[in-house]
């Protein structure tokens, strides 16, 4: 089991490197310390604002992906500033976003952007491939496939019917 409380002569890379740790290891209470009132972290589908707010959000995604697992890619930090691109893999065992549970595999791709100030998350952007998502749960048919043809088609049709009418 890896250190509950982080090194202090970390940088802000190394801290955020650490913080993923904790979230594969679903420690939640080891991360509290480090957001405060102010944190805002904009995740795709909320904002979330403080401690409470912020682990909420976190424990209802473990429940929803029980081996929820991020794998960092990259980490790259300029002063107060660190972006990590990271894969995120687990199982869609219960309801996220307000999908319920498929029983199908996840591997999304993203980036985060954090603000780091005195060991605190000041905030984090949170960017992911929602499409990839959508497409891995069955919510989109595949890219290339009959269905999604289909459906690019229909939204085209929309698209210029729309414009000819003037909306």
């Amino acid at each position: 089991m890896a250190v509950a409380t982080p090194p202090t002569e970390l940088t802000n890379g190394e801290f955020i490197r650490w913080a993923f740790e904790r979230l594969n290891d679903h420690d939640v209470d080891a991360l509290r310390p480090f957001w405060t009132d102010e944190t805002v972290e904009r995740f795709p589908d909320r904002t979330c604002r403080g401690p409470d707010e912020i682990a909420g959000y976190f424990e209802n995604t473990f429940a929803a992906i029980p081996d929820f697992h991020m794998e960092v890619i990259g980490i790259a930090e300029q002063g107060d500033d660190v972006f990590v691109q990271w894969r995120m893999t687990g199982t869609h065992k219960g309801s996220l976003l307000g999908i319920e549970p498929t029983g199908k595999p996840l591997a999304i791709d993203g980036i985060d952007h954090f603000v780091i100030r005195d060991r605190k998350v000041v905030s984090n952007l949170v960017v992911a491939d929602q499409l990839q998502y959508a497409r891995q749960i069955g919510m989109m048919p595949p890219d290339g496939s009959a269905g999604d043809k289909a459906f690019k088609a229909a939204f085209n049709l929309r698209t210029r019917v729309a414009s000819k009418l003037g909306r």
